[in-house]
């Protein structure tokens, strides 16, 4: 063999392992990546913990859900009946924040395995099942929620009666939601809903302020 042959053999040698060295660490960077990739997902399983709630959380959502759908049925009334702007205006921000809260915690309960209908034998710690009857803002052991009577009386209302009623019916509403959102502040456990207790209270205390500002000069 001559040695331009045999310098050609080294040659195509050395570029052989070249190759098999570049192919190995591209293996070993694809091997890299997919470990990468795979602990890139345990974020997504972490988010799962949101899920996660106790009783509070559970207690809070199933009652402040009919409670909200109480507001935003007053609020409604508003439109047709009230003869204050200014009334009107903030009947119509109650409905467009209460709307979605009520959207976001029926979400909750599904995604804790949670009815999002309230038990029928539930009532608020302290309170019997009919403690609240008779009393306003006392309905059925949930503070701040008005009687149906009180509900056909406000329907029944217009013009400057229907503000009236309005303000003081909404400012005890917005009073039990308060208390009610304070309790999960408290007990609670999941971050969401605590975070959102914190808004309605600091929202609703706001609104109480407006409200009673409203009944004074009416």
């Amino acid at each position: 063999m001559t040695p331009t042959i045999l310098r050609r053999a080294a040659l195509a040698g050395v570029a052989l392992s070249a190759l098999l060295t570049v192919a190995a660490c591209g293996g070993a960077d694809d091997a890299g990546g997919m470990t990468h990739d795979a602990g890139s997902a345990t974020p997504s399983a972490s988010s799962s913990a949101t899920a996660t709630a106790n009783d509070a959380d559970v207690m809070f959502a199933q009652m402040m859900i009919p409670h909200h759908q109480q507001a935003v049925a007053m609020a409604d009334l508003a439109p047709t009946r009230a003869s204050d702007s200014e009334l009107k205006d903030l009947a119509a921000r109650i409905k467009a924040a209460q709307d979605p809260e009520i959207a976001t915690m029926k979400g909750w309960l599904t995604a804790w395995g949670k009815p999002t209908d309230l038990p029928d034998n539930h009532s608020m710690p302290g309170t019997s099942a009919t403690s609240g009857h008779g009393m306003p803002g006392m309905d059925a052991g949930m503070p701040g929620m008005m009687s149906e009577q009180q509900m056909k009386d406000l329907a029944a209302a217009k013009g400057l009666a229907f503000d009236k009623m309005f303000a003081e019916m909404m400012i005890a509403h917005h009073k039990g939601a308060i208390d009610m959102a304070r309790t999960e502040q408290a007990d609670g456990s999941n971050p969401e809903a605590k975070a959102l207790a914190a808004r309605i209270a600091s929202d609703q205390a706001a609104e109480v302020q407006t409200l009673q500002k409203i009944l004074d000069r009416l």
